[in-house]
Protein backbone atom coordinates (compact mmCIF):
# COMPACT_ATOMS: atom_id res chain seq x y z
CA UNK A 1 0.00 0.00 0.00
CA UNK A 2 1.89 3.04 -1.26
CA UNK A 3 1.03 6.51 -2.48
CA UNK A 4 2.88 9.15 -4.46
CA UNK A 5 2.55 12.78 -3.36
CA UNK A 6 3.44 15.58 -5.79
CA UNK A 7 3.62 19.33 -5.27
CA UNK A 8 3.25 20.51 -8.85
CA UNK A 9 3.95 23.61 -10.86
CA UNK A 10 7.75 23.50 -10.80
CA UNK A 11 9.90 23.67 -13.94
CA UNK A 12 12.10 20.59 -14.24
CA UNK A 13 15.47 20.16 -15.90
CA UNK A 14 18.48 17.88 -15.87
CA UNK A 15 19.39 14.38 -17.03
CA UNK A 16 17.44 11.17 -16.52
CA UNK A 17 18.63 7.71 -17.51
CA UNK A 18 16.34 5.17 -19.14
CA UNK A 19 16.23 1.63 -17.72
CA UNK A 20 16.21 -1.64 -19.62
CA UNK A 21 12.99 -2.43 -21.46
CA UNK A 22 10.44 -4.44 -19.52
CA UNK A 23 8.66 -5.42 -22.74
CA UNK A 24 11.93 -6.82 -24.09
CA UNK A 25 13.20 -8.38 -20.88
CA UNK A 26 10.10 -10.49 -20.19
CA UNK A 27 9.99 -12.44 -23.50
CA UNK A 28 13.78 -12.77 -23.46
CA UNK A 29 13.55 -14.29 -19.97
CA UNK A 30 10.92 -16.72 -21.28
CA UNK A 31 13.26 -17.53 -24.15
CA UNK A 32 15.85 -18.75 -21.63
CA UNK A 33 13.73 -21.94 -21.43
CA UNK A 34 15.08 -22.83 -24.88
CA UNK A 35 18.71 -22.69 -23.78
CA UNK A 36 20.87 -25.58 -22.66
CA UNK A 37 23.76 -23.42 -21.50
CA UNK A 38 24.17 -20.62 -18.95
CA UNK A 39 22.52 -17.30 -19.84
CA UNK A 40 23.54 -13.97 -18.34
CA UNK A 41 21.20 -11.03 -18.97
CA UNK A 42 22.31 -7.47 -18.23
CA UNK A 43 20.39 -4.17 -18.16
CA UNK A 44 17.33 -6.00 -16.81
CA UNK A 45 15.00 -3.49 -15.08
CA UNK A 46 14.33 -4.05 -11.37
CA UNK A 47 10.56 -4.34 -11.62
CA UNK A 48 7.80 -6.40 -10.03
CA UNK A 49 6.94 -8.00 -13.38
CA UNK A 50 10.55 -9.09 -13.89
CA UNK A 51 10.59 -10.61 -10.42
CA UNK A 52 7.35 -12.44 -11.22
CA UNK A 53 8.79 -13.83 -14.46
CA UNK A 54 11.89 -15.03 -12.59
CA UNK A 55 9.59 -16.85 -10.14
CA UNK A 56 7.66 -18.42 -13.05
CA UNK A 57 10.94 -19.71 -14.51
CA UNK A 58 12.02 -21.07 -11.14
CA UNK A 59 8.69 -22.88 -10.79
CA UNK A 60 9.33 -24.47 -14.18
CA UNK A 61 12.76 -25.71 -13.09
CA UNK A 62 15.02 -22.95 -14.43
CA UNK A 63 17.75 -21.92 -12.01
CA UNK A 64 17.53 -18.15 -11.63
CA UNK A 65 19.70 -15.82 -9.55
CA UNK A 66 19.85 -12.05 -9.37
CA UNK A 67 23.43 -10.86 -9.35
CA UNK A 68 22.73 -7.21 -8.52
CA UNK A 69 23.23 -4.21 -10.81
CA UNK A 70 20.37 -5.29 -13.09
CA UNK A 71 22.01 -8.64 -13.92
CA UNK A 72 20.27 -12.03 -13.92
CA UNK A 73 21.88 -15.44 -14.35
CA UNK A 74 19.90 -18.42 -15.63
CA UNK A 75 20.47 -22.12 -16.14
CA UNK A 76 17.77 -24.11 -17.94
CA UNK A 77 19.91 -27.16 -18.66
CA UNK A 78 18.16 -29.39 -16.14
CA UNK A 79 14.77 -31.11 -16.07
CA UNK A 80 11.89 -28.71 -16.68
CA UNK A 81 8.18 -28.81 -15.88
CA UNK A 82 5.68 -28.25 -18.69
CA UNK A 83 3.07 -26.58 -16.45
CA UNK A 84 3.24 -22.92 -15.41
CA UNK A 85 1.78 -22.05 -11.96
CA UNK A 86 -1.61 -20.36 -11.99
CA UNK A 87 -0.94 -18.17 -8.93
CA UNK A 88 1.88 -16.40 -10.80
CA UNK A 89 0.53 -16.38 -14.36
CA UNK A 90 -2.78 -14.84 -13.27
CA UNK A 91 -0.98 -11.70 -12.10
CA UNK A 92 0.94 -10.95 -15.29
CA UNK A 93 -0.03 -11.42 -18.90
CA UNK A 94 3.57 -11.73 -20.09
CA UNK A 95 3.80 -15.08 -18.27
CA UNK A 96 2.05 -16.55 -21.31
CA UNK A 97 5.33 -16.11 -23.22
CA UNK A 98 6.58 -19.34 -21.65
CA UNK A 99 4.16 -21.41 -23.74
CA UNK A 100 6.09 -21.21 -27.01
CA UNK A 101 9.47 -22.10 -25.49
CA UNK A 102 7.99 -24.94 -23.39
CA UNK A 103 6.28 -26.40 -26.45
CA UNK A 104 9.50 -26.20 -28.45
CA UNK A 105 11.69 -27.66 -25.71
CA UNK A 106 9.37 -30.30 -24.17
CA UNK A 107 6.80 -30.78 -26.96
CA UNK A 108 4.08 -30.01 -24.45
CA UNK A 109 2.93 -27.04 -22.42
CA UNK A 110 0.11 -26.20 -20.03
CA UNK A 111 -0.22 -22.50 -19.21
CA UNK A 112 -3.13 -20.76 -17.44
CA UNK A 113 -4.87 -18.08 -19.47
CA UNK A 114 -3.21 -14.80 -18.51
CA UNK A 115 -4.00 -11.72 -16.43
CA UNK A 116 -2.43 -8.26 -16.33
CA UNK A 117 -3.64 -4.69 -16.82
CA UNK A 118 -7.39 -4.40 -17.42
CA UNK A 119 -7.06 -2.30 -20.57
CA UNK A 120 -9.14 -4.51 -22.83
CA UNK A 121 -9.56 -7.98 -24.23
CA UNK A 122 -6.30 -9.38 -25.57
CA UNK A 123 -7.18 -12.89 -26.75
CA UNK A 124 -4.48 -15.52 -27.12
CA UNK A 125 -6.20 -17.28 -30.01
CA UNK A 126 -3.62 -15.88 -32.45
CA UNK A 127 -0.87 -17.61 -30.43
CA UNK A 128 -2.81 -20.89 -30.34
CA UNK A 129 -3.59 -20.92 -34.07
CA UNK A 130 0.10 -20.46 -34.74
CA UNK A 131 1.03 -23.38 -32.50
CA UNK A 132 -1.47 -25.53 -34.41
CA UNK A 133 0.14 -24.49 -37.70
CA UNK A 134 3.46 -25.76 -36.32
CA UNK A 135 1.88 -29.16 -35.67
CA UNK A 136 0.62 -28.96 -32.09
CA UNK A 137 -2.73 -30.12 -30.82
CA UNK A 138 -4.21 -27.25 -28.83
CA UNK A 139 -7.10 -27.21 -26.35
CA UNK A 140 -8.46 -25.18 -23.43
CA UNK A 141 -8.78 -27.26 -20.28
CA UNK A 142 -9.74 -25.95 -16.85
CA UNK A 143 -8.76 -22.37 -17.64
CA UNK A 144 -5.45 -23.42 -19.17
CA UNK A 145 -4.14 -23.41 -22.72
CA UNK A 146 -2.72 -26.87 -23.46
CA UNK A 147 -0.51 -27.73 -26.42
CA UNK A 148 1.01 -31.12 -27.28
CA UNK A 149 3.07 -32.18 -30.30
CA UNK A 150 5.08 -35.25 -31.29
CA UNK A 151 7.19 -32.95 -33.44
CA UNK A 152 7.03 -29.30 -34.44
CA UNK A 153 7.47 -28.62 -38.15
CA UNK A 154 8.14 -25.33 -39.84
CA UNK A 155 5.13 -23.69 -41.44
CA UNK A 156 3.88 -20.53 -43.10
CA UNK A 157 1.90 -18.58 -40.50
CA UNK A 158 -0.11 -15.51 -41.47
CA UNK A 159 -1.20 -13.59 -38.39
CA UNK A 160 -4.73 -12.17 -38.36
CA UNK A 161 -3.31 -9.10 -36.60
CA UNK A 162 0.32 -8.04 -36.08
CA UNK A 163 0.23 -9.09 -32.43
CA UNK A 164 3.49 -8.46 -30.57
CA UNK A 165 2.93 -11.31 -28.11
CA UNK A 166 1.94 -13.83 -30.77
CA UNK A 167 4.89 -12.89 -32.98
CA UNK A 168 7.28 -13.41 -30.06
CA UNK A 169 5.70 -16.63 -28.81
CA UNK A 170 5.61 -18.20 -32.26
CA UNK A 171 9.15 -17.06 -33.07
CA UNK A 172 10.37 -18.85 -29.94
CA UNK A 173 8.36 -21.99 -30.70
CA UNK A 174 9.75 -22.14 -34.24
CA UNK A 175 13.42 -21.99 -33.21
CA UNK A 176 13.52 -25.74 -32.53
CA UNK A 177 10.96 -26.79 -35.16
CA UNK A 178 12.04 -28.96 -38.06
CA UNK A 179 12.53 -26.88 -41.22
CA UNK A 180 11.67 -23.29 -42.07
CA UNK A 181 8.93 -21.13 -40.55
CA UNK A 182 7.61 -17.91 -42.07
CA UNK A 183 5.63 -15.56 -39.83
CA UNK A 184 3.81 -13.07 -42.05
CA UNK A 185 1.99 -9.91 -40.98
CA UNK A 186 4.27 -10.08 -37.95
CA UNK A 187 4.59 -7.21 -35.50
CA UNK A 188 7.59 -4.95 -36.12
CA UNK A 189 8.28 -3.52 -32.65
CA UNK A 190 11.92 -3.04 -31.58
CA UNK A 191 11.33 -5.48 -28.70
CA UNK A 192 10.79 -8.22 -31.29
CA UNK A 193 14.13 -7.36 -32.87
CA UNK A 194 15.73 -7.56 -29.42
CA UNK A 195 14.22 -10.99 -28.78
CA UNK A 196 15.46 -12.22 -32.15
CA UNK A 197 18.96 -10.92 -31.39
CA UNK A 198 18.95 -12.76 -28.06
CA UNK A 199 17.71 -16.00 -29.64
CA UNK A 200 20.36 -15.74 -32.35
CA UNK A 201 22.98 -15.19 -29.63
CA UNK A 202 22.15 -18.64 -28.22
CA UNK A 203 22.22 -20.28 -31.65
CA UNK A 204 18.87 -19.63 -33.35
CA UNK A 205 18.67 -18.73 -37.04
CA UNK A 206 16.20 -15.87 -37.36
CA UNK A 207 16.06 -13.25 -40.10
CA UNK A 208 13.69 -10.41 -40.86
CA UNK A 209 12.75 -9.40 -37.30
CA UNK A 210 11.46 -5.83 -37.45
CA UNK A 211 9.86 -6.41 -40.86
CA UNK A 212 6.41 -7.85 -41.75
CA UNK A 213 7.95 -11.27 -42.56
CA UNK A 214 10.19 -13.18 -40.16
CA UNK A 215 12.03 -16.32 -41.28
CA UNK A 216 13.15 -18.94 -38.76
CA UNK A 217 15.31 -21.92 -39.74
CA UNK A 218 14.87 -24.54 -37.04
CA UNK A 219 17.93 -25.88 -35.22
CA UNK A 220 18.37 -28.98 -33.04
CA UNK A 221 19.49 -27.24 -29.85
CA UNK A 222 20.28 -23.84 -28.40
CA UNK A 223 23.13 -22.96 -26.06
CA UNK A 224 23.92 -20.05 -23.73
CA UNK A 225 25.16 -16.48 -24.01
CA UNK A 226 25.50 -13.10 -22.34
CA UNK A 227 23.04 -10.51 -23.63
CA UNK A 228 22.20 -6.88 -22.82
CA UNK A 229 18.50 -5.96 -22.88
CA UNK A 230 17.61 -2.91 -24.98
CA UNK A 231 16.61 0.43 -23.45
CA UNK A 232 12.92 0.99 -22.65
CA UNK A 233 11.46 3.14 -25.42
CA UNK A 234 8.18 3.66 -23.55
CA UNK A 235 10.01 4.94 -20.50
CA UNK A 236 12.11 7.16 -22.76
CA UNK A 237 8.93 8.47 -24.37
CA UNK A 238 7.39 9.14 -20.96
CA UNK A 239 10.41 11.24 -19.98
CA UNK A 240 10.32 13.07 -23.31
CA UNK A 241 6.69 14.08 -22.67
CA UNK A 242 7.73 15.13 -19.15
CA UNK A 243 10.33 17.47 -20.65
CA UNK A 244 7.80 19.00 -23.01
CA UNK A 245 5.26 19.53 -20.22
CA UNK A 246 7.61 20.97 -17.59
CA UNK A 247 9.75 23.19 -19.81
CA UNK A 248 13.07 21.42 -19.46
CA UNK A 249 15.57 21.06 -20.82
CA UNK A 250 15.38 17.38 -19.90
CA UNK A 251 18.09 15.13 -21.30
CA UNK A 252 16.80 11.57 -21.72
CA UNK A 253 19.86 9.30 -21.70
CA UNK A 254 20.41 5.66 -22.70
CA UNK A 255 17.66 5.59 -25.32
CA UNK A 256 17.28 5.13 -29.07
CA UNK A 257 15.44 8.12 -30.57
CA UNK A 258 14.82 6.18 -33.79
CA UNK A 259 12.38 4.01 -31.83
CA UNK A 260 10.29 7.08 -30.96
CA UNK A 261 9.92 8.97 -34.23
CA UNK A 262 6.10 8.99 -34.08
CA UNK A 263 6.17 10.58 -30.61
CA UNK A 264 9.00 12.98 -31.47
CA UNK A 265 7.06 14.24 -34.49
CA UNK A 266 3.98 14.88 -32.33
CA UNK A 267 5.97 16.70 -29.64
CA UNK A 268 7.50 18.94 -32.29
CA UNK A 269 4.05 19.51 -33.76
CA UNK A 270 2.95 20.65 -30.29
CA UNK A 271 5.76 23.20 -30.22
CA UNK A 272 8.36 21.37 -28.16
CA UNK A 273 11.99 21.35 -29.21
CA UNK A 274 13.46 17.85 -29.46
CA UNK A 275 17.16 17.38 -30.20
CA UNK A 276 18.23 13.81 -30.99
CA UNK A 277 21.66 12.27 -30.45
CA UNK A 278 22.87 8.73 -31.01
CA UNK A 279 21.68 7.51 -27.59
CA UNK A 280 19.89 10.50 -26.06
CA UNK A 281 17.18 13.14 -26.55
CA UNK A 282 17.01 16.68 -25.19
CA UNK A 283 13.47 18.01 -24.84
CA UNK A 284 12.41 21.53 -23.92
CA UNK A 285 9.48 23.86 -24.45
CA UNK A 286 8.79 27.55 -24.08
CA UNK A 287 5.24 28.55 -23.29
CA UNK A 288 2.03 26.67 -23.83
CA UNK A 289 1.99 23.60 -26.06
CA UNK A 290 -0.32 23.41 -29.09
CA UNK A 291 -3.16 20.96 -29.75
CA UNK A 292 -2.48 17.89 -31.85
CA UNK A 293 -4.30 14.84 -33.26
CA UNK A 294 -3.05 11.34 -32.47
CA UNK A 295 -4.11 7.86 -33.58
CA UNK A 296 -2.53 4.80 -31.98
CA UNK A 297 -1.25 2.19 -34.41
CA UNK A 298 1.09 -0.82 -34.43
CA UNK A 299 4.79 0.10 -34.67
CA UNK A 300 6.13 2.23 -36.31
CA UNK A 301 2.90 4.15 -35.67
CA UNK A 302 2.15 6.02 -32.45
CA UNK A 303 2.44 3.58 -29.53
CA UNK A 304 -0.68 2.85 -27.49
CA UNK A 305 1.63 2.67 -24.45
CA UNK A 306 2.34 6.41 -24.83
CA UNK A 307 -1.23 7.51 -25.43
CA UNK A 308 -2.11 8.29 -21.81
CA UNK A 309 1.10 10.26 -21.24
CA UNK A 310 0.60 12.45 -24.30
CA UNK A 311 -3.03 13.01 -23.31
CA UNK A 312 -1.76 14.48 -20.03
CA UNK A 313 0.20 17.00 -22.10
CA UNK A 314 -2.85 17.72 -24.27
CA UNK A 315 -4.83 18.74 -21.19
CA UNK A 316 -2.86 21.99 -21.00
CA UNK A 317 -2.33 22.53 -24.74
CA UNK A 318 -3.90 25.48 -26.52
CA UNK A 319 -6.92 24.34 -28.55
CA UNK A 320 -8.66 20.99 -28.92
CA UNK A 321 -6.67 17.78 -29.35
CA UNK A 322 -7.92 14.29 -30.15
CA UNK A 323 -6.74 10.77 -29.40
CA UNK A 324 -8.11 7.80 -31.32
CA UNK A 325 -7.30 4.45 -29.69
CA UNK A 326 -7.24 1.59 -32.20
CA UNK A 327 -5.32 -1.07 -30.24
CA UNK A 328 -7.21 -1.56 -26.95
CA UNK A 329 -10.89 -0.86 -26.45
CA UNK A 330 -10.67 0.06 -22.77
CA UNK A 331 -7.66 2.34 -22.62
CA UNK A 332 -9.31 5.60 -21.59
CA UNK A 333 -9.60 4.79 -17.88
CA UNK A 334 -7.24 7.68 -17.10
CA UNK A 335 -9.72 10.17 -18.56
CA UNK A 336 -11.91 10.23 -15.45
CA UNK A 337 -8.82 10.70 -13.26
CA UNK A 338 -7.55 13.60 -15.38
CA UNK A 339 -11.03 15.13 -15.19
CA UNK A 340 -10.72 15.10 -11.38
CA UNK A 341 -7.79 17.45 -11.86
CA UNK A 342 -9.78 19.85 -14.03
CA UNK A 343 -9.14 18.44 -17.49
CA UNK A 344 -11.87 18.83 -20.12
CA UNK A 345 -12.16 15.58 -22.06
CA UNK A 346 -15.10 14.07 -23.96
CA UNK A 347 -15.08 10.47 -25.21
CA UNK A 348 -16.85 9.58 -28.46
CA UNK A 349 -16.60 5.84 -29.08
CA UNK A 350 -12.82 5.20 -29.40
CA UNK A 351 -11.83 8.86 -29.70
CA UNK A 352 -11.16 11.24 -26.82
CA UNK A 353 -11.42 14.97 -27.55
CA UNK A 354 -9.27 17.01 -25.17
CA UNK A 355 -10.10 20.70 -24.80
CA UNK A 356 -7.01 22.35 -23.37
CA UNK A 357 -7.37 24.24 -20.09
CA UNK A 358 -5.04 26.86 -18.64
CA UNK A 359 -4.26 24.90 -15.47
CA UNK A 360 -4.81 21.59 -13.70
CA UNK A 361 -5.54 21.32 -9.98
CA UNK A 362 -3.95 18.78 -7.67
CA UNK A 363 -6.38 16.11 -6.45
CA UNK A 364 -6.53 12.55 -5.10
CA UNK A 365 -6.36 10.24 -8.15
CA UNK A 366 -5.70 6.58 -8.91
CA UNK A 367 -3.27 4.81 -11.22
CA UNK A 368 -5.85 2.68 -13.02
CA UNK A 369 -3.20 0.86 -15.05
CA UNK A 370 0.52 1.10 -15.75
CA UNK A 371 0.60 3.83 -18.37
CA UNK A 372 -2.36 5.68 -16.86
CA UNK A 373 -0.32 5.84 -13.67
CA UNK A 374 2.55 7.48 -15.54
CA UNK A 375 0.08 9.99 -17.00
CA UNK A 376 -1.13 10.91 -13.52
CA UNK A 377 2.45 11.54 -12.40
CA UNK A 378 3.01 13.83 -15.39
CA UNK A 379 -0.25 15.67 -14.73
CA UNK A 380 0.63 16.04 -11.05
CA UNK A 381 4.01 17.58 -11.91
CA UNK A 382 2.33 20.48 -13.76
CA UNK A 383 -0.80 20.84 -11.60
CA UNK A 384 -1.33 23.55 -9.01
CA UNK A 385 -1.20 22.21 -5.45
CA UNK A 386 -0.82 18.65 -4.24
CA UNK A 387 -1.68 15.51 -6.18
CA UNK A 388 -2.00 12.21 -4.33
CA UNK A 389 -1.76 9.08 -6.48
CA UNK A 390 -2.96 5.74 -5.11
CA UNK A 391 -2.71 2.20 -6.57
CA UNK A 392 0.90 2.92 -7.48
CA UNK A 393 1.66 -0.80 -7.72
CA UNK A 394 0.58 -0.40 -11.35
CA UNK A 395 3.37 2.15 -11.87
CA UNK A 396 5.86 -0.19 -10.18
CA UNK A 397 5.17 -2.77 -12.89
CA UNK A 398 6.85 -0.64 -15.54
CA UNK A 399 9.03 2.09 -14.02
CA UNK A 400 12.09 1.42 -11.88
CA UNK A 401 12.44 3.96 -9.03
CA UNK A 402 10.36 6.54 -10.92
CA UNK A 403 10.09 8.87 -7.92
CA UNK A 404 13.82 8.82 -7.22
CA UNK A 405 14.79 9.62 -10.78
CA UNK A 406 12.25 12.42 -11.23
CA UNK A 407 13.35 13.94 -7.92
CA UNK A 408 16.80 14.48 -9.45
CA UNK A 409 15.17 16.74 -12.06
CA UNK A 410 13.99 19.04 -9.27
CA UNK A 411 10.49 17.68 -8.78
CA UNK A 412 8.76 17.92 -5.42
CA UNK A 413 7.63 14.31 -5.33
CA UNK A 414 7.78 11.60 -2.69
CA UNK A 415 6.55 8.10 -2.11
CA UNK A 416 4.78 7.14 1.09
CA UNK A 417 4.50 3.50 2.15
CA UNK A 418 1.37 2.85 4.20
CA UNK A 419 0.81 -0.24 6.34
CA UNK A 420 -1.83 -2.67 5.17
CA UNK A 421 -4.90 -2.52 7.38
CA UNK A 422 -5.37 -5.69 9.44
CA UNK A 423 -8.72 -7.44 9.15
Amino acid sequence: MAKILIEGGKSLSGSIKVSGAKNAALPIMAGVILSTGPVRLTNVPALNDVDTMAKVLQALGVKSTYGGNNVYNFDASGSLSDEAPYELVKTMRASFFVMGPLLARLKKARVPLPGGCAIGVRPVNIHLKGFEALGAQVSIEGGCAVAVAEKLRGARIILDFPSVGATENLMMAATLAEGRTLIENSAQEPEIVDLAKFLNSIGARIEGAGSPTITIEGVERLGGSEYRVMADRIEAGTFAVLGAMTGGPVRVENCEPDHLLALINKLREMGAEVTCEADAMIVRSNGRLKAVEVKTLPYPGFATDLQAQLMAAMCLAKGSSSVTETIFENRFMHVSELARMGASIAIHDRTAVVHGVKSLQGAPVSATDLRAGAAMVLAGLVAEGQTEISQVYHIDRGYEDLVGRITKLGARIKRIEEPVAQK
